[in-house]
């Protein structure tokens, strides 16, 4: 039964290894250069990245990569596992042979999620070949722009570490699911894109900031804290100022500017000292007393944030909560099966 299986499925297995495959020796062949990148630079690592020909590159098809893994594993993988032997009406030929329905399920899920475990080391990979870059933003390296995006954020929290697989996991279970209830690969790969695509942008916005107790922070407006400022260009009114916390590498939940009673205060007034400089100096970004100037009218950061320290915790979390997910769903494809009159 295992042997039948892997004949069935090889095809689409093997393309997406060797996909994955070719993406990891990318990253081992490339992953000394960065580390002594890293070396050299210094505080300046993130910059040095930036302006590099071939990492920019490698970092951003590795995290696309990572990001479209659990997709993949749901389509391919999980929704013609089932459906395909439904659709075609083979199943009838095994079920009414010695073999039962629950060991045949039990046999192509088992086979199809070592795969995938194998297959999930390319997250790990991705994880290592960027720890030089993470290492440097959670020791206060310079700002630069998106590489200095911490791996805790929810644009990155979901294509490092241990969560992807997660992700995988509850993917294939709902191919496996969505096949077996629409008994038509096609439709049943279709819902499983459609509720990946969801799940990975519901659970950094709606479930990762609640996973652990948040700290809170009120602080003022200064030039060292202040981290670039958004301002409407047709009213000249402020409507956000970016923070930077004396907690490198913290992911910034909620930043909300608040004024001497508590209130989110946005937008506020533009005070005259934050006018672009007319002077012609050259110079980007508000004047250095920008930043005084709305602090002496009362008005505050208001932080929301998850500590630094606290990543491999929330991985651990989210994995073990996507993994329950995916057992569930694995659950009721055995109840369903046994019930389903083929």
């Amino acid at each position: 039964m295992i042997w039948l299986t892997w004949r069935q499925f090889r095809t689409q297995a093997l393309m997406i290894l060797g996909a994955l495959a070719a993406v990891v020796a990318a990253l081992a062949l490339t992953r000394s250069g960065v580390a002594d990148l890293h070396d050299v630079a210094g505080d300046q690592f993130p910059q040095a990245f930036a302006a590099d020909s071939v990492y920019p590159g490698i970092y951003y098809v590795s995290a696309a990569v990572v990001y479209a893994f659990p997709a993949l594993v749901g389509m391919f993988w999980g929704a013609p596992l089932v459906a395909r032997e439904l659709e075609g009406g083979t199943h009838r030929l095994i079920w009414n042979q010695s073999i039962t329905r629950t060991r045949w399920l039990a046999t192509k899920i088992g086979v199809v999620v070592a795969i995938t475990l194998v297959a999930g080391l390319v997250s790990l990979a991705a994880s290592w070949w960027s720890a030089p870059l993470d290492a440097a933003i959670n020791s206060g390296a310079e700002d630069s722009g998106f590489f200095s995006v911490t791996r805790l954020s929810g644009l990155l929290f979901g294509a490092r570490g241990l969560v992807p697989i997660g992700f995988a996991m509850v993917a294939f279970a709902f191919g496996v699911t969505a096949g077996l209830l629409l008994k038509r690969t096609v439709p049943a790969m279709a819902a499983t894109l459609i509720a990946t695509i969801a799940m990975q942008v519901a659970m950094p916005l709606l479930v990762q900031p609640m996973l652990l107790p948040t700290e809170e922070k009120t602080l003022e407006i200064t030039t060292d804290n202040m981290r670039g400022m958004r301002v409407s260009p047709g009213t000249d009114e402020i409507l956000s100022i970016g923070v930077r916390l004396d907690d490198p590498g913290a992911w910034i939940v909620t930043n909300e500017i608040v004024d001497s009673k508590g209130q989110v205060a946005t937008p506020l007034p533009l005070p005259k000292s934050c006018m672009p400089d007319e002077a012609g100096t050259g110079k980007v970004g508000p004047p250095a007393n920008c930043a005084a100037a709305i602090n002496d009218a009362g008005y505050r950061h208001h932080v929301v944030y998850q500590t630094a320290d606290r990543y491999w915790t929330l991985q651990w979390i989210e994995t073990w909560l996507l993994l329950v997910v995916a057992g569930a769903l694995i659950a009721f494809c055995f109840w369903r099966i046994r019930r389903d009159p083929a």
